[in-house]
């Protein structure tokens, strides 16, 4: 009888073990398809919000500025993108000027498989003026937060500092170092593509997942 009981046991044991496993599996395997269920491989973004250029003019004010790009993912953590973004440099009274830049940016996601996460990017562009009057290249990077809504749409809030290679930005040459500004940004993000990559990733799932699977509660 002891050892109907300790059979028994050791079967519980192992039916235990085997849940918890299949529990980890289905864990891993929704961790890793939650990118492609909530984001995608590729990104429309749009931002508005406002710039600030720190120059050789006193009373620098904040102006409009917007942006619309394209980002494609080469890994969930990792991303390659191109923005246009459409800002104005000022000083009180003095100066207003609208500008333009295109920027390509390499940029790292923190927490790709959660709703919330921070980003980092950096990488360079070309700056000109209306009209292309005046243009000069420039080096950028910065960061900020994005947080799911709803499937394929993000919100994030984001700043980035941008240097540029000449001194004349401002209207003024003046000093030993060239201009440079900041822009901070509200914007959205609209994911689609990457079902493909997701379908390659649920091919792994062990049969017992799909056969009995596991609900993810809320």
């Amino acid at each position: 009888m002891k050892t109907f009981c300790l059979v028994g046991l050791m079967l519980c044991h192992f039916k235990s073990l085997a849940q918890e496993s299949n529990r980890a599996d289905a864990d891993y395997f929704y961790k890793k398809t939650f990118f492609y269920d909530q984001r995608g491989v590729n990104v429309i973004e749009l931002a508005v919000g406002t710039s600030n250029i720190n120059g050789d003019l006193p009373s620098p004010i904040f102006e409009i500025a917007s942006r619309i790009g394209y980002k494609h993912f080469m890994f969930p953590h990792l991303n390659i993108g191109f923005t246009y973004n459409k800002f104005n440099i000022a000083f009180e009274d003095v100066y207003n000027e609208g500008f333009m830049s295109f920027d390509l940016n390499l940029e790292y996601v923190a927490s790709p498989y959660q709703s919330f996460s921070p980003f980092l990017f950096a990488g360079g562009g070309y700056n000109a003026s209306n009209y292309f009057v005046q243009t000069a290249t420039k080096f950028q990077g910065g960061g900020g937060v994005e947080i799911i809504v709803a499937t394929g749409f993000g919100l994030k809030i984001m700043a980035d500092y941008n240097y540029v290679m000449s001194d004349e930005l401002d209207g003024v040459v003046f000093g030993a170092s060239d201009d440079a500004y900041w822009r901070v940004l509200f914007g959205a993000n609209f994911y689609f593509g990457g079902q493909n990559k997701k379908e390659r990733i649920l091919k792994g799932v062990p049969t017992i997942i799909n056969s009995n699977p596991i609900i993810k509660e809320n």
